[in-house]
């Protein structure tokens, strides 16, 4: 939930800066440390206050996150509303992340966007701004809903959600072979960035117990877009309509 701002802003400031703009990469500088801001001073406000490290509650099921739920309820008459966060701080301390998120971008993007974006209109340079005030209400309400449900299935989430924006992004970029890759240095951020993803989703899953047995399977990261460039050119749309043109 933390690295979700992070990406969501890559992504929109990638969709928005236009090919022919320079100030992309400031803005992904900028949007990295917006975020790594956020999450320090939010650390650091957290018991115990002043220290990076966080003192919580342990999780034991997944009915923990939603104590609201399990309010008492004396000869069934009265509902006292006496729950608490069972999983302190981990329920609060992702929408406090948010709040010091949407507080550092509105403070320092726009000065930043109006200043070195001068490759796009004057519309198009706040969109990847305008797109955070959309999504940040949206990953509040899917953190309040869901918090529980995404703290056991985060870490196959990652795996599949990375697999999926790495075909799409390759597809739509038209990859189809290490030459196109390393044409721009930007196409191997975005594959790095995957990359790292992918490792976090497997790390994520590995047993704390077993780690000399899972971390090995680290050397499966890049096996997705190895299969991708191997295979791309036998799907390619044009070669196959070519072909079934020509009777083949």
């Amino acid at each position: 939930m933390a690295m979700l701002p992070l990406v969501l802003h890559w992504f929109f400031i990638e969709w928005y800066s236009g090919k022919k703009s320079s100030s992309a990469l400031f803005q992904h500088i900028t949007a990295l440390f917006e975020c790594t801001a956020a999450a320090i001073v939010t650390l650091l406000l957290n018991d115990p206050v002043g220290s990076l490290y966080i003192r919580s509650c342990e999780v034991k099921m997944l009915s923990d996150w939603y104590t609201m739920l399990y309010n008492p309820s004396p000869d069934y008459v009265t509902t006292l509303h006496c729950t608490q966060e069972a999983v302190f701080p981990l329920y609060t301390i992702v929408l406090i992340y948010y709040a010091f998120c949407l507080v550092f971008m509105m403070l320092l993007r726009p000065l930043l966007v109006k200043k070195i974006a001068c490759g796009l209109g004057k519309t198009d340079r706040f969109k990847s701004i305008y797109a955070a005030l959309y999504f940040f209400p949206i990953l509040t309400v899917l953190q309040a809903v869901g918090g529980g449900l995404l703290y056991y299935a985060f870490p196959y989430i990652i795996l599949v959600l990375s697999l999926v924006t790495l075909a799409v992004y390759m597809s739509a970029s038209e990859i189809q072979s290490f030459k196109n890759l390393v044409a721009k240095k930007k196409r191997l951020v975005v594959l790095f960035s995957h990359w790292l993803l992918h490792a976090y989703g497997i790390i994520s899953i590995s047993r704390l117990d077993k780690l000399g047995q899972d971390l090995p399977l680290l050397a499966l990261v890049p096996g997705p877009a190895l299969f991708y460039l191997l295979t791309a050119r036998f799907t390619e749309p044009n070669r196959i309509l070519s072909e079934g043109g020509n009777g083949h």
